[in-house]
């Protein structure tokens, strides 16, 4: 039996503290199906007894009312539950153990946020009556498709979450679930919400409905990722980049690549599984690494700086058409035949009322969705830069740390090193990641390279 946390790699406590939250969350479950229970005056006076003495089944789901709530351990030894009559127990704090309402995963780039997340919500929607998240059973598999009717994956389809979309979750989250035990909703790039889309959020998870769970995703805690007020509501799961070892092992063990290919791509990856396989698999994604670490070399000279720019700008608007194109034709054919195109018969000859706005509004969020794609592209091929300047200081310095690009070493990283001094590839990296930061802020991608170039042939040169 394969269960669903065997997917997160590299993840092992993250895995086993999920497990036991799924598990609580069963015996939240079936109180919650039961009801909350009349307790007697002799038994329990609640006029004698502070709110956090409360038991859930006394409050009704009293866990979901703050995210630093530790569910009792109802499998431990000596714990009396008060359901069966039996003496009010207690405080009892078990920190990782415990339920809640929202949870915060958060981890760098290909670390597995969303997956861990979706992992997450097949185990709290598993049926099988002993193992949690087992893999097989109809709500582990609907879940890790993406199916599950009470399961919402909100994925920004531009370059941020808006308010509107976020007001139609909020909605659709407060409903009973249906077919499972919760009604849940994962929010991958949280990072991508709007100010206002966050207090959208931030209004329902700080009153959220009994039966609603919240999974974000995020990079970090960083104020800039996620605000303050969201992040104090949520608890907090961190995860781990995967070390070389584990992305190799995956990308041999599951998806059947050559020893050699699989080692090379999980050195040079970054820690990113999804893009180890690019790069093992897709020859266009080894050539837009190789344009964007030339442009270290290139930066050099006028005669080669500028030229390089562009042409990192125009391969990344291309990966970026490249991956969208398919995507977007299947949509505008679901879309039309949705509305009737290709039928048969009386009254269809012309296209139902509304259908060129429904079109044009489908094409607005393609167009949106590309601008992204070319953003993060684009962005992924900076960070790549950011690492190979990195690696040549970390030569300069005769620092004992692996390389981020093992395979450009003698070519590249080791002469920089020879070249220039460690501050100059210091205020290399700076410039890089100054880049970065304006393309955030929606500065037109040829200019910001452009005098990202800039800047780097002026500190080069300054020798």
């Amino acid at each position: 039996m394969t269960n669903v946390f065997d997917r997160l790699t590299g993840q092992r406590a993250v895995a086993q503290e999920l497990t036991d939250a799924a598990t609580a969350a069963r015996v939240l479950a079936s109180r919650l199906d039961a009801g909350p229970p009349a307790p007697a005056a002799a038994d329990f006076d609640v006029a004698e007894h502070d709110d956090a003495e409360l038991d859930a089944s006394v409050l009704d789901a009293a866990d979901f009312d703050s995210p630093d709530f530790d569910a009792p351990d109802f499998d431990s030894p000596g714990f009396d539950d008060p359901i069966f009559d039996g003496p009010t127990p207690s405080p009892v704090v078990v920190p990782r153990a415990s339920m809640t309402h929202a949870w915060l995963f958060t981890g760098p780039p290909g670390s597995g946020r969303s997956v861990a997340a979706t992992c997450f919500a097949a185990a709290l929607q598993c049926q099988h009556p002993d193992v949690v998240g087992c893999g097989e059973c109809r709500a582990c598999v609907t879940v890790m498709a993406q199916t599950h009717a009470d399961v919402r994956h909100i994925v920004p389809q531009g370059l941020s979450l808006s308010v509107d979309s976020m007001r139609e979750i909020v909605q659709a989250a407060a409903r009973r679930p249906g077919t499972g035990r919760w009604q849940i909703v994962v929010v991958e790039d949280a990072d991508r919400l709007t100010e206002q889309a966050a207090n959208a959020l931030l209004k329902v998870v700080e009153e959220p409905p009994s039966r609603t769970v919240f999974l974000l995703c995020a990079p970090s805690v960083d104020p800039e990722d996620i605000s303050v007020t969201l992040r104090s509501r949520c608890r907090h799961v961190p995860l781990a980049t995967p070390t070389v070892a584990d992305i190799e092992r995956v990308l041999i063990d599951r998806d059947g690549l050559d020893a050699d290919a699989a080692r090379w791509a999980a050195s040079v990856c970054g820690g990113h599984i999804g893009r180890a396989r690019r790069l093992a698999t897709d020859p266009e994604a080894r050539e837009q690494r190789d344009k964007a670490l030339a442009l270290a070399r290139a930066a050099t000279r006028d005669s080669t700086a500028y030229a390089a720019a562009e042409e990192l700008v125009k391969s990344a608007d291309a990966a970026a058409k490249a991956i969208s194109a398919e995507r977007d034709e299947a949509e505008t054919e679901e879309m039309k035949t949705a509305l009737g195109a290709g039928g048969t018969g009386k009254g269809t000859a012309r296209p139902p009322r509304g259908t060129a706005g429904a079109l044009k509004e489908l094409e607005k969020r393609q167009k949106s969705r590309a601008t992204r794609v070319g953003r993060d592209t684009l962005d992924r091929a900076l960070v790549d830069l950011a690492a190979l300047y990195r690696d040549a200081l970390v030569v300069s310095m005769g620092a004992q740390v692996t390389a981020m690009h093992p395979d450009k070493a003698a070519d590249i990283a080791i002469p920089m090193a020879a070249y220039a001094s460690p501050e100059q590839l210091l205020r290399c990296v700076e410039a890089v990641l100054e880049c970065r930061e304006v393309l955030d802020q929606n500065v037109k991608p040829k200019f910001a390279v452009d005098a990202m170039v800039a800047t780097i042939g002026q500190v080069m040169r300054s020798n």
